[in-house]
């Protein structure tokens, strides 16, 4: 029996997919729309755990999974992780889901410095065109 090498084969399936990935498409988002942090604001303090709340306007909140026009659910991103806005946005403890609608979490972060931003994503977690994300926020928790 012949050996397959995956990592190659890997590669070259991914090579192979690439134009088709490149090309996904995207859900248009209304002129105007916005997301944004109600809690907690730039430059806060806060102690571990501590809530957050997002905000939205121009647009609906909708699971992962239901594809209504102007609608999306909310992907928060920790310490500004690289994210291809074109794509799907990954699942890791940097990028956070929120598939179920949520409009609020509670974070549990050690003491630091950290940065929170907030990218809307539609039925499939693709980022909207263009995309709707918010302004990038840095806390402190002590």
């Amino acid at each position: 029996m012949k050996h397959v090498n995956l990592g190659v084969l890997a590669l070259v399936l991914g090579l192979a997919l690439s134009p088709l990935l490149a090309e996904m498409p995207r859900q248009p988002a209304p002129e105007g729309a916005g997301v944004y942090f109600i809690e907690p604001v730039d430059g806060a303090t806060v102690q571990s755990p501590f809530k957050v709340l997002f905000g939205l306007h121009d647009m609906g909140v909708a699971p992962a999974g239901v594809n209504q026009p102007k609608t999306g659910h909310h992907h928060l991103l920790i310490n500004s992780p690289e994210v291809d806005l074109g794509m799907p946005l990954p699942t890791t403890d940097q990028v956070r889901h929120f598939g179920g609608g949520q409009t609020e979490t509670t974070l549990t972060l050690e003491p630091g410095s950290y940065t929170l931003q907030l990218v809307l994503g539609d039925y499939a977690h693709i980022p909207h065109d263009p995309p709707v994300v918010s302004e990038t926020i840095t806390i402190t928790v002590e």
